[in-house]
């Protein structure tokens, strides 16, 4: 994997403000490179270190094994969920 892109993409990460999200799918065009799949693979190898629940699939869900921890962390922040799902349109983060 592109370590440059990997970089970028966790640095991206790390600027979603509290209490927001952006999609796998609007941080890989923010970049301009990869896609979806490439940004959910960053975030599964080496996401761990970032706030990993801030980047959801595009209908504001998560892979079943993260979202347990990731309720938890949207309760915390404030981040506005519905029915296991985060509204995307309501917590997509500026500039996204």
């Amino acid at each position: 994997m592109d370590e440059s892109f990997t970089e970028a993409v966790l640095e991206v990460v790390e600027q979603i403000p509290s209490g927001s999200v952006a999609t796998f799918g609007l941080i890989a065009e923010r970049l301009g490179r990869g896609g979806a799949r490439q940004v959910g693979r960053v975030m599964s190898l080496e996401g761990h270190g970032v706030p990993w629940w801030r980047v959801v699939r595009a209908d504001g869900t998560l892979p079943p094994h993260l979202v347990v921890d990731a309720q938890e962390h949207w309760r915390d922040e404030g981040t506005p969920v519905r029915n296991g799902r985060v509204v995307v349109v309501e917590a997509l983060a500026p500039d996204f």
